[in-house]
């Protein structure tokens, strides 16, 4: 019975006898060992290549991180992948056709995700060519903030009310981006309109005064003043003056504030629109 059952065929005419005998066994187990020890190989060269690409972004404080984090993980992937069809070819499993499906597996998923690879891009072009970093003001996708992370799928902004905004990395790289922070000086500029019968050269010096007691106006490049236009109810001085970036909103803000006290307290009239009704039954 034994005998007849150690030769009873079980796969192209090779008896069960065959694959239980010592060397088909010793075979088997060789091939296990071998397959294990290029798994450990290659999870030990995976992790070593990701380390070093690590390395490399953070021995440079030009290069982003957060790139070079994601070149890791596809560099150690990439090895791991590779010995895993190192390892199948060992057993004499072909790969060409697991290769195929896997090909074909990920353009459906690449289809499904269409959006979400979009956005992955997009993330490694705005870190591959830095628009922006985080702590620059900007406003992108009509969103205007600080910026406060930059990561592969998406930028989170901090607006000017201090609220979060997360912007997907398609809407950002995909549009323009206006970056307020990446100059370190700005051009603050104002239109301040004085009465047709002011004294243009006290409200010029008045002006001009009032401006440069300020530390933060800069005199290089120097400040230009000038009458830009005569209204209909006024006389218009064109006014811009060179800031730092960091000081340019409170400036700005300030300045008009100051400018309209200072010209009170010259006497200097600043009309505003009137309209005279008159009564046509009288």
């Amino acid at each position: 019975m034994f005998e007849k059952l150690m030769s009873y065929e079980i796969y192209e005419g090779h008896p069960l006898g065959e694959y239980l005998s010592i060397e088909f066994l010793a075979g088997i187990a060789g091939s296990i060992v071998g397959a294990l020890v290029l798994l450990l190989i290659g999870m030990i060269i995976s992790g070593w290549v990701g380390r070093r690409i690590r390395a490399i972004g953070l021995r440079y404080e030009t290069l982003d991180d957060t790139l070079f984090n994601f070149l890791a993980n596809i560099a150690r992937y990439a090895v791991l992948a590779f010995t895993l069809l190192i390892v199948l070819n060992t057993f004499g499993i072909q790969t060409t056709s697991i290769v195929a499906v896997i090909g074909a597996a990920g353009l459906a998923i690449g289809l499904a995700l269409q959006g979400t690879l979009s956005n992955i891009a997009a993330g490694v072009m705005i870190i591959l060519f830095r628009p922006f970093k985080i702590g620059d003001f900007v406003e992108v996708s009509g969103k205007m903030g600080t910026v406060k992370d930059i990561s592969l799928n998406y930028t989170e902004l901090a607006d000017l009310s201090n609220v979060q905004v997360i912007v997907p990395n398609s809407q950002v790289w995909g549009n323009i981006i206006t970056n307020y922070s990446t100059n370190d000086t700005r051009r603050a500029e104002w239109t301040f309109g004085v009465s047709y019968g002011a004294n243009l050269k006290i409200a010029e010096d008045v002006i001009r005064k009032t401006i440069l007691s300020d530390p933060r106006a800069l005199t290089d490049p120097e400040p230009f003043i000038q009458v830009n236009n005569l209204g209909d109810f006024s006389v218009d001085f064109l006014v811009r003056v060179w800031v730092k970036s960091s000081d340019y909103f409170a400036f700005s803000t300030d300045m008009k504030r100051a400018v309209k006290e200072a010209l009170d307290e010259a006497g200097v009239e600043i009309p505003f629109p009137t309209r005279t009704v008159i009564n046509a039954a009288e």
